[in-house]
């Protein structure tokens, strides 16, 4: 099983939405989903965990990884609604990362609840409001 995402591009942020469970054979695929995030937005990136199904401990610090590339590129990274078990794995060597409760409380700390969008998807993301840009990673 894979994960599928959503990249949407609000105010001065990215929400990078996934659905699926984070695990070993999902990595790669994320990993594709963060290089698309880097290369289409700018500020930070709100990992969106709300239809994440769960994750594996390679799954978790695939997420750690995320945060140092974006924080390379002077871009944090925040997550929302992480899976019910409430764990992160600890590598020591990531930068912090910010939690959230759900995405609502995380737009609204960055008051980007409303405006202008874009957003793309992978081929099998649940229809979502509004038309998207469909890719194959």
């Amino acid at each position: 099983m894979t994960i599928e995402w959503r990249y949407t591009v609000k105010k001065d942020l990215g929400v990078l939405s996934l659905a699926g469970f984070l695990g070993a054979e999902a990595v790669d695929r994320f990993a594709g989903a963060i290089g698309w995030a880097l290369a289409r937005g700018t500020g930070p990136v709100i990992l969106d965990l709300t239809s994440l199904r769960g994750w594996s401990v390679g799954g978790q610090l695939a997420v750690a990884d995320a945060a140092r590339r974006l924080a390379d590129e002077d871009r944090p990274l925040e997550l929302a609604a992480i899976p019910a078990d409430g764990s992160l794995v600890p590598d020591g060597s990531r930068p912090p990362l910010v939690v959230h409760c759900d995405l609502p409380t995380a737009l609204a700390a960055h008051d980007a609840g409303v405006g202008p969008q874009r957003e793309w998807c992978s081929d099998e993301w649940p229809r979502a409001r509004g038309s998207v840009d469909r890719l194959v990673p």
